[in-house]
C-alpha cells in the first residue's frame, strides 16, 4: 500500500476500528459537552452515556475540533513521510469541522484537500473508505478526493427518530421544523439533502415508520452492488432485525455493518434513533 497520501476524517464517520486501522486512517475527535464538561467522542464518553443523560434531560452539547487539532494531524502525517492529504468531514450544514480542517489546511506544510461529505455517520465512512481505495490504487491527491466526492455523491441517509425535540435543542432541525407542531401525531422519517436534515414522509406510527424506512433503503437500493450500515442509538432490539430483513432483501448487498452511533451524533438525535445508509459500490 502506497503511503505516500495520508487519509484524515472525523469521529462521525463511526467506522469500525478495524476498518480505520487497516487503512490507515487518522481521526480527529469531536466532544461532547455534558453540563460544563467537555468529553472526547470515541475516548472520554460512549454512547450510553449521552442516552442516560438525554433520558436524565441533562444539558448536552457538541464542539468542534480547534483547527490547531487538524494542523497537528496534517503535521504528524507529513513528519511520517506523505506528500499530501485528503481529508474528508461530515457536512458544513450540520457541523464548524470542516471550516476548521480547511484553515488548518491553509497552513499545513503539505498540500491538503478538504472534502465536504455533506453526509455523516457510516454514509461518510463511505466516502472514506473509498478515498483509502483509491489512494491504493495509486490515484494523485486530486483523484483520491474525487473518488471521496463521487461515492459521498451517490450515498444516502435515511432515519428515524422518536422525537425531534433533540434534533430542535441543538439547532439541527433544518426545515423538518415544519413537523414539530404535529410531532405527536406522526413519526417523522428524515433524511440527509444537500447536507442538511430535511423531512422524507410523516407516518402514523412507530413501526409503521420502521417498515417504511425499509423500504425506502430497498427501494433506494435496487438491483445495484451496494453496502449497508445500520445504525442506533440504545435501539439495538429494533436495528438487529431490520439489519437481518435487509440482508435477505437487498440481492445487490456486498456488506452489511450493524453499529451504535457515537456520543456526537446520538446527541442530537436521541435514544430511538435507527438509520438506514445505502452507499452503492
Amino acid at each position: 500500500m502506497s503511503a505516500q497520501l495520508a487519509i484524515v476524517t472525523d469521529s462521525t464517520a463511526y467506522l469500525p476500528q478495524q476498518a480505520v486501522d487497516a487503512h490507515q486512517v487518522s481521526v480527529v475527535p469531536l466532544s461532547v459537552v455534558v453540563g460544563n464538561t467537555a468529553f472526547t467522542e470515541g475516548v472520554e464518553i460512549a454512547p450510553k452515556d449521552v442516552a442516560e443523560a438525554l433520558r436524565a434531560k441533562q444539558r448536552l452539547t457538541t464542539s468542534r475540533p480547534n483547527p490547531e487539532t487538524f494542523a497537528a494531524a496534517y503535521r504528524a502525517a507529513a513528519e511520517a513521510g506523505a506528500t499530501g492529504v485528503v481529508s474528508i468531514h461530515l457536512s458544513t450544514e450540520l457541523s464548524g469541522t470542516g471550516d476548521a480542517a480547511r484553515l488548518a489546511a491553509a497552513e499545513a506544510p503539505i498540500p491538503v484537500r478538504v472534502v465536504d461529505s455533506r453526509l455523516v455517520g457510516m454514509a461518510l465512512g463511505y466516502a472514506v473508505l473509498a478515498a483509502a481505495d483509491a489512494r491504493d490504487a495509486g490515484l494523485d491527491l486530486d483523484g483520491v478526493a474525487a473518488a471521496a466526492e463521487r461515492r459521498a455523491a451517490d450515498t444516502r441517509g435515511f432515519f428515524y427518530v422518536d422525537t425531534l425535540e433533540h434534533l430542535r435543542r441543538g439547532g439541527r432541525i433544518g426545515t423538518a421544523r415544519a413537523l414539530l407542531g404535529s410531532a405527536l401525531a406522526v413519526k417523522p422519517l428524515l433524511h440527509l439533502d444537500a447536507g442538511r436534515i430535511e423531512p422524507l414522509e410523516k407516518v402514523r406510527t412507530a413501526s409503521r415508520a420502521i417498515a417504511r424506512l425499509e423500504e425506502i433503503a430497498v427501494e433506494y437500493a435496487g438491483e445495484r452492488e451496494v453496502d449497508i450500515t445500520v445504525h442506533h442509538l440504545a435501539a439495538e432490539d429494533r436495528a438487529e432485525p431490520l439489519a437481518a430483513r435487509l440482508r435477505e432483501r437487498v440481492p445487490g448487498l456486498r456488506e452489511l455493518y450493524l453499529g451504535e452511533v457515537g456520543a456526537v451524533i446520538g446527541a442530537h438525535v436521541g435514544p430511538g434513533l435507527l438509520a438506514v445508509v445505502v452507499a452503492p459500490v
